[in-house]
């Protein structure tokens, strides 16, 4: 059974460490998502229809919005302690303003890449604090985790090129019936697995939906839902008010055990879990979606 070690949660997104030993589903988050082996079996990632290795010599980079899922190991067997930064694209900005181009979703042009030996130190350290330290102060962590990304993404991204990002964040337009679809997404986290009702809303035809949305957000209908059930369960979790009970309803699901089973398929582990382990590092929580 997979566990979380240690969760740190900010206005930066979140970083964690994760023992790996189970698969995970298809899934997408709205964060530039970088993964790096710390310790264990050799393991892998399915991006781009391809498995990706993950090793103690190579990085995964997911962009924003891009359909992955955590293989594991052909035989299935042993663990993975494995690094997951999931990072928001308005603190990366902030921090320096190219980085607006992070939630391109060709931001990384290949999912796979050699670990620089210097994000190798730098990973090997933040990993050690996470596991002994009691608490971190806010800006340390924050310095730390931007070190980690520039020592990986300075490389192995478009950061270098990035008018040419910039140019086709400005340009893209999604489609008007989608962008309202969405929203009403946002706003109604029970839509499911049928998303009859919604395609006919916008007009459409269920076929006609479907391929439309893929096309405009590189996701099934469904994954995307996932996502954002995921993340607004992620921001009630922080609050230590809510009984996951509540939660469970509160993001769609008609029992908290389809909502716990749901919640691990995606993370690994479970909501109650998550919560034991996630320390917050500031009131940044509310603008997670």
């Amino acid at each position: 059974m997979s566990t979380a070690i240690k969760i740190f949660q900010g206005a930066f997104g979140r970083v964690s460490l994760l023992d790996m030993s189970k698969p995970l589903v298809i899934h997408a988050h709205h964060h530039c998502h970088a993964l790096i082996k710390i310790s264990g079996v050799d393991s892998s990632f399915l991006v781009k229809g391809r498995s990706q290795p993950l090793t103690k010599d190579s990085v995964v980079l997911i962009n924003a919005w891009e359909p992955h899922a955590y293989e594991h190991t052909p035989s299935g067997e042993g663990r993975c302690i494995l690094m997951a930064l999931y990072l928001e694209t308005a603190w990366l900005s902030k921090v320096l303003r190219s980085l607006t181009v992070s939630g391109h979703p060709q931001f990384f042009p290949k999912p796979c890449a050699a670990l620089p030996a210097g994000a190798r130190l730098l990973v090997n350290s933040l990993a050690a604090e996470m596991l002994v330290s009691q608490e971190i102060a806010s800006d340390i962590l924050e310095g730390r985790i931007f070190d980690l990304f520039m020592a990986t993404a300075e490389r192995h991204s478009s950061l270098r090129d990035s008018s040419q990002l910039f140019s086709s964040l400005r340009s893209n337009t999604m489609d008007p019936r989608i962008r309202r679809a969405v929203a009403r997404m946002r706003e109604n986290l029970d839509y499911g697995e049928n998303f009859t009702e919604l395609a006919a809303e916008s007009g459409l035809s269920r076929a006609h939906f479907f391929e439309l949305f893929r096309r405009c957000t590189n996701l099934t209908p469904a994954v995307y839902a996932n996502a954002l059930k995921v993340e607004s369960a992620i921001a009630e979790l922080c609050k230590p008010d809510m009984r996951i009970g509540d939660i469970s309803y509160n993001v769609g699901f008609s029992a908290p055990g389809h909502f716990t089973r749901f919640f691990r398929q995606h993370l690994g582990i479970t909501p109650g879990e998550y919560r034991r382990v996630v320390d917050l590092m500031d009131d940044g929580i509310d603008s997670l979606l």
